[in-house]
């Protein structure tokens, strides 16, 4: 078994969620013994599970961590951004990026 080394560092660009954001679970996630409390490869959190962003932290300085927390399931569980998928539509025109544009703002 190989192993895979990741070459993207994610820290180079802006995260992928914010703080409030309502996100759902792309995949089962189950504890590798770094969330307290439950059995290492107990489920943490199922496929399809929906919750909100409440913070964003990085690992190794290479990784954006999300702490999500997923409601009916009363955790907070750190997931990456291809563990997760924004349930808030886009709305063309609202990117900071825009909203700098418009008010011409420079950052």
């Amino acid at each position: 078994m190989g192993l895979l080394r990741e070459q993207e560092v994610e820290i180079r660009e802006r995260p992928r969620f914010t703080p409030g954001e309502r996100v759902r679970a792309t995949r089962q996630v189950r504890n590798d013994g770094t969330y307290p409390g439950k059995d290492i490869g107990e489920n943490l959190v199922h496929k399809g599970d929906e919750g909100f962003v409440r913070d964003v932290g990085t690992f190794l300085q290479q990784f954006y961590i999300y702490a999500v927390e997923w409601v009916d399931r009363g955790t907070i569980v750190g997931m990456r951004a291809y563990e997760i998928t924004s349930l808030e539509a886009a709305t063309p025109g609202t990117s900071e990026i825009a909203t700098c544009l418009k008010e011409g703002i420079a950052r």
